[in-house]
């Protein structure tokens, strides 16, 4: 399963990164590297809890970063 990290600027200046694909999976932070990062830390937490509380069944996955 492969997922991307969307990340773009706000008008303010801080960087909001994504993944689409995983709802309520996004994170701000004060550089795009920063933002990516904590991004991917949530999307690997969510998919942990997924697999523990026996919602998803263990997949190969793959993250990758769009629009950087």
């Amino acid at each position: 399963m492969k997922y991307s990290i969307e990340v773009e600027q706000e008008e303010d200046g801080r960087w909001l990164a994504e993944v689409a694909e995983l709802p309520g999976v996004l994170a701000y932070g004060g550089t795009a590297e920063e933002a990516m990062a904590k991004t991917e830390v949530l999307a690997l937490r969510v998919l942990a809890e997924r697999l523990e509380h026996g919602e998803a069944r263990p997949v190969d996955i793959s993250i990758s970063v769009a629009g950087a």
